[in-house]
C-alpha cells in the first residue's frame, strides 16, 4: 500500500523530466551528455526522460554520431518540440533604425 504522500508528489522520474524540460528551454538544443552533466542526472536516466519526453511530443529527439580524435560516439541531439526561444535584447545585425 503507497503512503500519502507519494499519491501527493510526483514521481522522481517526473521531477527529472521538469528538469531536463526547464534545461532545455534555458538552453536550447543540446546533447544527452550535456543534459546528464548540467542536471547531475546520470546518462541512463535522461536517456530515459527524453524518450519519454518525445513519446509525449514535448520534445524532438534525433540519434548523432560525432568523431572526436577519430573515435566514435553516439549521441542524442533534443530540443523542445516547437519552441521558440524570446530575442535576445539589443541591436540585430542587418536592422534597419
Amino acid at each position: 500500500m503507497q503512503s500519502v504522500d507519494s499519491k501527493l508528489s510526483p514521481s522522481r522520474g517526473a521531477l527529472d523530466m521538469q528538469e531536463i524540460m526547464q534545461y532545455l528551454k534555458d538552453n536550447g538544443q543540446r546533447f544527452d551528455s550535456e543534459i546528464a552533466a548540467a542536471t547531475g542526472l546520470s546518462l541512463a536516466k535522461v536517456r530515459r526522460s527524453i524518450t519519454d519526453l518525445s513519446a509525449r511530443g514535448e520534445i524532438s529527439k534525433c540519434s548523432v554520431t560525432r568523431f572526436n580524435n577519430g573515435e566514435k560516439i553516439e549521441a542524442v541531439l533534443c530540443r523542445v518540440a516547437g519552441y521558440i526561444p524570446p530575442k535576445s535584447p539589443g541591436r540585430k545585425p542587418g536592422a534597419s533604425s
